[in-house]
């Protein structure tokens, strides 16, 4: 659909065919913010629904008032409100991208406390996909405006991002608290760095960090069950990993987005979105691509494909064994032979392979201290599959220990699968054991 408003605004200054020289005007209104590289695509893209940020839109007005020789209204020109990132549109440039993420970032710190009503969009995850993997490398990223950034500062975010991850971890994310003071610190910290001045190297390293925070931060809302949200960050990260050349991490968020889609049910995207991300992280570190196979497996258990399940598990056990000598990126140090077994206790479970899937489960539990919540996780899957083997006394023994290792965390996840497994056990509530597992369960935390 055509912006009607900002298209009769164009025509009316003259700019009806030469959207180009429109966006060097641009650029030359927004000098003090910084280099802007925004050209004839921005405007085709602007004139198409997307909207670019308050302080583009307030440059967009003076360009346009100086050739009219009127005033023209932020208003008038039919961009709408900020919800409208709502439609979730993979960034064309980095320009782009850093206006979105100052748009969700400022969202997310404004309305954190309100229900996020967005659902999570299968076709725009499959678009951002194809984006990612095939649109062209970024030729420069160095800017220029307020505020010098340095290597130093970089490091910075980093330090902050593992801060993040640890707490995240450790008690889940359904409290808000965690993701408000992220999403405030992103806005005041991140987003000006993002315009300020740095070099091609110091601006690569930069989105890199912009997006394993934005990466970061699309987990925390999706464990806390804001799918939406979720799916705006995890966009943003991978142009953001994009602008950065790191395929590897842009495979990562990828492999993210696809665990979402497995979680909400969407079992052949979220297989596309795990291919995809196999694909474009091509020759990567085995860690990568254990990780990276394992989700795949997860989307093709789900969606009832034994063989490309197991040939997915086959690929990822082979490339864990050779994690000694190729451990890769810092970032996937988390993906330990125990996150392996819980995909393959989940895959193999979706498959009604039960007694398969039980053989990964005491692997499943080894984990270190810090995955409280995976380890909620993979005591919940034990068993959900316990109960659908039909071993019920297992199930109530695990069920049982489920609800111990649930006291503290909060996650929409853990809760779905504490229902999950509730549901599957009711029918035999008048079992005193079942009755008293599910009151166990029941006076667990609350549903977030």
């Amino acid at each position: 659909m055509t912006n009607a408003a900002f298209e009769g605004l164009l025509l009316a200054a003259g700019y009806a065919n030469s959207h180009a020289a429109f966006a060097r005007q641009l650029n030359h209104t927004g000098r003090d913010q910084g280099t802007w590289r925004y050209d004839a695509a921005s405007v085709y893209w602007w004139l198409r629904g997307r909207r670019p940020g308050e302080h583009v839109q307030a440059a967009i007005s003076q360009t346009l008032a100086r050739k009219l020789g009127r005033s023209v209204a932020v208003t008038d020109l039919g961009f709408g409100a900020g919800d409208s990132i709502g439609r979730c549109v993979y960034p064309l440039t980095v320009d782009g991208a850093i206006d979105t993420a100052e748009q969700i970032w400022t969202r997310l710190a404004k309305r954190l406390n309100q229900q996020d009503s967005g659902v999570f969009d299968s076709g725009k995850a499959l678009e951002a996909a194809l984006g990612w993997r095939y649109d062209l490398p970024d030729k420069a990223i160095s800017r220029s405006g307020r505020q010098q950034v340095t290597s130093t500062d970089v490091q910075s975010l980093y330090a902050l991002a593992d801060h993040f991850t640890d707490l995240d971890r450790r008690h889940g994310s359904g409290s808000p608290h965690t993701r408000a003071v992220m999403a405030d610190f992103l806005v005041r910290q991140v987003a000006p760095m993002l315009r300020g001045t740095y070099t091609d190297a110091v601006g690569r390293d930069l989105m890199r960090a912009a997006a394993t925070l934005s990466g970061q931060l699309a987990f925390m809302s999706y464990d806390a069950g804001e799918h939406a949200m979720a799916q705006h960050h995890v966009t943003l990260g991978l142009r953001l990993a994009k602008a950065a050349d790191d395929r590897l991490y842009g495979a990562h968020l990828l492999a993210n987005l696809a665990t979402q889609a497995v979680f909400l049910g969407h079992a052949r995207e979220a297989a596309r979105l795990a291919e995809a991300a196999i694909d474009g992280a091509g020759r990567a570190p085995a860690a990568v691509l254990a990780r990276l196979h394992a989700t795949a497996a997860t989307a093709y258990g789900q969606s009832g494909e034994r063989r490309a399940c197991q040939f997915a598990l086959n690929k990822a056990e082979r490339a864990l064994d050779r994690t000694g000598t190729d451990p890769g990126p810092r970032w996937v140090g988390y993906f330990s032979p125990a996150h392996l077994a819980g995909a393959a206790l989940r895959c193999l479970s979706d498959l009604n392979l039960y007694t398969q899937a039980l053989r990964h489960a005491p692997e499943a539990l080894t984990l270190e201290s810090e995955n409280t919540r995976t380890r909620a996780l993979h005591t919940a899957l034990v068993a959900m599959t316990y109960a659908r083997a039909g071993d019920t006394n297992a199930a109530c023994n695990w069920g049982r220990k489920l609800a111990q290792h649930n006291a503290g965390i909060r996650s929409v996840r853990v809760q779905q699968r504490i229902r999950e497994l509730t549901a599957t056990l009711s029918p035999q509530q008048t079992s005193p054991q079942v009755k008293e597992v599910l009151h166990t369960l029941a006076a667990g935390p609350a549903s977030i």
